[in-house]
């Protein structure tokens, strides 16, 4: 479940509450722990709904400034239920504490290392993390699919596989966009500056 970063700030604040999503599967529930850029965002309760139901004041605690600002928005999906999804600032992620680090162990950067050489090993496309590193290093924030042209990759297969990146708290997402972490900008210096010949990208 996707989240717009001013949603995200009005949830870590408590000023937002809650969101409305047209989805053809639904994709969370009740419970559902959400890693955002922000922390944590727990699901507290989702129900079906109809456009006619939702509310001023339910807009309002979703971060919109009326209920036809949100059903606009919904109407713009074509096809699928309407759901009607309260949740709220669980946590902050631990990732962030991790990604924060400017100065890591050796073994601790060895770890990660090995970490990454797991990434490229079973991937079906070769070695891919150190060029995909410094591609984000080199052009911050560019769009994920002008990103993914300069690695030659399709913009899901980079937005999947920075996902991979993030985990290990190398990367920060950003609208658009991604830059690398204080700790991914450590890491990268420890790194090769080019893959070896054979490595498929």
């Amino acid at each position: 479940m996707l989240i717009k970063q001013k949603h995200l700030e009005g949830i870590m604040s408590g000023n937002v509450s809650l969101a409305f999503r047209k989805w053809k599967k639904l994709s969370i529930r009740k419970g559902s722990l959400l890693q955002t850029s922000i922390g944590v965002v727990k699901i507290t309760d989702l129900a079906e709904t109809e456009l006619s139901k939702i509310t001023d004041e339910d807009a309002r605690l979703a971060g919109y400034e009326n209920a036809q600002a949100v059903t606009s928005e919904l109407e713009k999906v074509t096809n699928g239920a309407i759901y009607r999804i309260e949740l709220g600032y669980e946590s902050r992620d631990p990732r962030i504490g991790q990604r924060e680090q400017k100065e890591i162990t050796n073994e601790e950067l060895e770890a990660l290392k090995e970490r990454l050489l797991n990434l490229d090993k079973f991937s079906n496309q070769g070695k891919w993390t150190t060029k995909v590193l410094k591609a984000i290093q080199d052009n911050p924030k560019l769009p994920a699919v002008a990103l993914a042209a300069k690695v030659n990759k399709e913009k899901e297969w980079l937005k999947t596989n920075v996902r991979k990146l993030k985990n290990l708290g190398l990367t920060i997402s950003h609208e658009p966009g991604y830059t690398l972490s204080p700790l991914g900008e450590y890491v990268l210096k420890s790194l090769p500056e080019k893959p070896q010949k054979g490595s498929g990208i």
